[in-house]
């Protein structure tokens, strides 16, 4: 299958533009990264907040085992939780990762979230909680500090690459101006209900590549957000619906196509190995100008993964 990719900066790794993304994977992660990994996908997004590390990294070890890939193929990325912002604690954390995946190192290691939760001992909860004794508990792990920390890493060989997720433009911005390494990439929720064109476009211009997560909308969030219960789902959607009619594709396939398109990669899930396959055939197609003019009609400024659908009253994103 013909892969393609974003080229990163100060490395120049090539990162798959089509991940397997492994959030709510709580099923036998391992069969399923397997089966990703068997059926061409190179690049698997976790998390330690995902909870499933372990199986996760059995799956990748056991298609490198079976000979299905070498190591060196895989673009695995990982994101620091957290309760783990404190510089004494963001070595201790990749350590973790990489101990419960069986892996050596990771080719990007990403700050999930820019809220510097109070630290936890894991021997106490993994990955630590948002709410302790019913509040969210806010200590002093100031971005440049954390930042520092995560350029030792790359320093010490246990990741290639760092990058951040669900930063705002001016977060970015200052972290610019003392970052010896810039980010590598930005991950945030990008689908047609949310097309976020200026950010995207100002981080694109930074050197910073964008990997959409959430690309078909509000499917994962019905059971936190009632925005995503009310809102139609795009699989469902007559504007998708028609456009992948008129190019003989699902519907699914045109979304990730239009973030392809966009230069942005996208991370779909899907537990049916069928759509595992599907998901990664939208090299074959392109959209026209109209396709585009319609999609871009569906942007409603619509955020399906904000901190107050967990009932966290943080304005992340204001």
């Amino acid at each position: 299958m013909a892969q393609e990719y974003l080229t990163l900066n100060r490395t120049n790794d090539k990162m798959p533009i089509i991940g397997y993304g492994c959030w709510k994977v709580e099923e036998n992660p391992e069969q399923v990264v397997y089966t990703a990994i068997k059926n061409g996908y190179r690049l698997i997004d976790g998390a330690a907040v995902y909870g499933n590390e372990i199986g996760v990294g059995r799956g990748i070890n056991r298609a490198i085992k079976e000979g299905i890939v070498k190591r060196s193929d895989l673009f695995v990325v990982s994101k620091l939780w957290n309760n783990y912002h404190n510089k004494a604690h963001v070595r201790a954390a990749i350590d973790r990762t990489l101990k419960d995946m069986e892996l050596d190192y990771l080719d990007l290691y990403i700050v999930h979230f820019p809220v510097p939760l109070k630290y936890v001992d894991p021997a106490v909860e993994y990955p630590g909680p948002w709410f302790i004794n019913g509040k969210v508990e806010l200590e002093k792990s100031p971005m440049h500090e954390l930042w520092a920390e995560m350029e030792k890493l790359v320093d010490a060989g246990l990741t290639r690459n760092i990058g951040i997720s669900n930063f705002n433009a001016q977060l970015i911005m200052d972290l610019l101006t003392y970052a010896k390494y810039k980010p590598a990439t930005l991950q945030i929720e990008l689908h047609p209900y949310l097309q976020q064109t200026p950010l995207v476009k100002w981080v694109q211009e930074q050197d910073i590549q964008v990997t959409a997560y959430s690309s078909f909308g509000p499917s994962s969030y019905t059971v936190f957000s009632e925005s995503a219960k009310t809102a139609t789902p795009l699989l469902d959607h007559d504007v998708i619906k028609s456009i992948a009619s008129k190019h003989g594709k699902t519907p699914a396939q045109v979304l990730l196509r239009w973030s392809i398109e966009r230069d942005v990669a996208v991370l779909p899930k899907s537990m049916s190995e069928e759509r595992i396959k599907s998901n990664l055939h939208v090299f074959s197609f392109k959209l026209d100008e109209k396709d585009h003019d319609e999609i871009k009609k569906l942007d409603e400024n619509l955020r399906f993964n904000s901190l107050f659908a967990y009932n966290i009253d943080i304005p992340l994103f204001n």
